[in-house]
């Protein structure tokens, strides 16, 4: 249990380390973006040549893209003081520097947020009060100036030294042709949500660098490859069972065009064997582009196809396709014969099963929610729900998957008629401990995002794009004000109202059991309905029993009174003759409960 405790927070520092280098990066992607466009348009060699357009270049690359970088760093660790510190005591590394300055930018934003926050601490609750704008304007401007100073001489040396080794290194790497084997580790990070932490934390700050020299890098493209995805997606669209293989398609086109790569990551965990496809084809993609001698200019953010050929040089569209298209076809291959050779695959064997399955043990191991059993007070589960006021997905970067997650679970809350609990996401670093939070996270930054919000309510997920937990949520805070009926209604029960409630057919006299009915094995509705009104049955002090059974199972007899939606009173009437029906338009919100109750023994 220890070992297995130890593991789990190891994972979680390494995420937590990834999270600060790639939270640097990600905010800024924009700007990297553009001085990569106007790079490849306007330098010497681009596509609209132009000597006072690209006059931007030099300066954006070592000026604005490290100061924007070391703002967003100090602004991580200490709000707006920290970043302004860190804007300044950057400047100290970008000077005099031979080389674009985004270690040195790494380094020192957060180091000026953490200096003035200490500052801070031991000094600002002994300011008097009306020198309260003297005091923060100068602590930061002195402790900026400091901290360049201490940039310029101690830090600047460093990191270019340490900058031109990387170099070096990558370059040699890339000289012996060893540079694929990074896919070997790169792609099973992936898997572990290390991605952003890789991708821009790490090979996009060297990216820039050898760019910024040679014109274009394939740095950029060891992690952001759509090839091996969209291979293991289009094997299961061909080879797969169920629901995974109805899903694929679906999965593809989000994959490949909109740059989620985390939406195949559940198809991976579903079969672990299959990382050797992706490893496979992350190996033959680098392999080829590194043959054909190409890269990008800049990040290609998200992964997208897309954004890859906006990022592609002039006169390299082919070698960069050519490249995405043998990394898609080698883990096409090798996916089709794991899925295959894998008998345990069957058609029940399916991608949503696996999710629930997966969902529903993993989130009562850490404490999250789970779906009602027929066992279980609805009552008891709802309430969990009384203090939401606010919902939010958190992600590794704030960005990509956890935004159309937030996106699927607004719409399905916008409409439920919910319209008090507003559905956002952000970055798991910028999550805040605060009054009615509902987080939603992903399983493997679940640690993390607790150690966040401890107070908060916490449900994890295996995948943002596809989770029968959203439903849940949904049910939940719908009938959040439907599980305590006033105790006015349950005295007053009128033959003229039960007429209207349509309840004057209904022979309560030979009543001994009410059902509701399922029609699948899913967690549905009809579950939630069955435990409420147990509740109202308990609170009312009536024995009657209550089940929620198959349709199949259903006895016909007068003595059964089933609940039925009005959609589904048809088909019930149509298999059964004896059995007492009553229809209704919600089965959780229905008016006629509180008169059956009132008449049942």
């Amino acid at each position: 249990m220890e070992m297995k405790k130890s593991k789990s927070s190891l994972k979680a520092k390494i995420q937590r380390l990834g999270t600060t280098l790639s939270g640097m990066i990600m905010p800024n992607i924009a700007a990297i973006i553009a001085w990569g466009l106007i790079t490849a348009l306007f330098m010497a060699a681009g596509w609209i040549p132009n000597k006072q357009i690209a006059t931007l270049i030099s300066p954006m690359l070592n000026y604005m893209i490290p100061l924007l970088i070391a703002y967003v760093g100090g602004r991580m660790v200490y709000e707006e003081r920290g970043a302004v510190v860190g804007a300044i005591a950057v400047m100290g590394v970008i000077v005099g520097s031979s080389v674009p300055m985004f270690l040195g930018a790494m380094i020192m934003g957060p180091l000026g947020g953490w200096s003035i926050k200490k500052f801070d601490q031991l000094f600002q609750d002994k300011i008097k009060s009306g020198f309260e704008m003297i005091y923060n304007n100068f602590s930061s401007g002195i402790l900026g100036m400091i901290l360049a100073i201490f940039g310029v001489f101690v830090v600047n040396p460093l990191v270019t030294a340490g900058s031109n080794f990387m170099s070096k290194g990558v370059d040699w790497i890339i000289s012996i042709h060893m540079l694929p084997l990074a896919n070997i580790f790169i792609e099973p990070a992936k898997i572990l949500f290390l991605n952003n932490a890789i991708g821009n934390g790490i090979l996009v700050p060297l990216g820039i660098q050898q760019a910024s020299q040679s014109g274009k890098s394939v740095l950029f493209l060891l992690e952001s490859n759509p090839g091996p995805g969209i291979g293991i997606l289009l094997a299961f669209m061909i080879f797969g069972k169920g629901t995974a293989k109805a899903s694929a398609p679906g999965a593809a086109i989000i994959q490949f065009f909109g740059g989620i790569h985390e939406i195949y990551f559940p198809y991976i965990l579903m079969k672990p064997a299959l990382v050797f496809a992706a490893i496979a084809g992350g190996i033959s993609g680098t392999f080829t582009f590194q043959l054909l001698g190409t890269g990008l200019k800049a990040a290609a953010s998200p992964g997208s196809i897309i954004a890859i050929l906006l990022m592609t040089p002039k006169g390299n569209y082919l070698k960069i396709l050519i490249g995405v298209l043998v990394a898609a076809i080698v883990s096409f291959i090798v996916a089709s014969v794991i899925l295959k050779a894998d008998k345990t695959m069957t058609d029940d064997d399916d991608l949503e099963a696996r999710q629930r399955q997966m969902d529903a043990m993993k989130s009562e191991s850490k404490g999250g929610s789970s779906a009602i059993t027929d066992g279980q007070s609805a009552t008891e589960q709802v309430k969990k729900y009384e203090d939401v006021e606010k919902i939010i997905f958190a992600c590794d970067a704030g960005m990509g998957s956890s935004a159309m997650g937030a996106s699927l679970l607004r719409d399905k809350v916008k409409k439920a008629g919910i319209t008090d609990i507003p559905v956002t996401n952000t970055a798991i670093s910028r999550l805040k401990d605060e009054n009615g939070l509902l987080v939603i996270t992903q399983e493997e930054l679940a640690e993390r995002a607790l150690q966040k919000t401890p107070g908060a309510m916490h449900i994890s997920v295996d995948n943002f794009l596809s989770s029968p937990k959203y439903d849940e949520v949904v049910l939940n805070l719908k009938v959040l004000n439907q599980i305590s009926p006033s105790e006015e209604k349950k005295d007053v029960v009128a033959e003229d109202a039960n007429d209207e409630l349509g309840l004057q057919n209904i022979d309560f006299s030979v009543l001994k059991e009410v059902d509701f009915i399922h029609h699948d094995q899913r967690i549905g509705s009809a579950t939630m309905a069955t435990s409420m009104f147990k509740d109202r049955l308990k609170k009312a002090g009536r024995k009657t029993p209550v089940k929620n059974i198959g349709i199949d199972e259903l006895e016909d007899s007068k003595e059964r009174l089933v609940i039925v939606t009005k959609e589904a009173e048809k088909n019930l009437k149509l298999r059964y003759t004896n059995v007492q029906i009553l229809s209704v338009s919600n089965l959780l919100e229905a008016d006629e409960y509180d008169a059956v109750v009132a008449h049942l023994k």
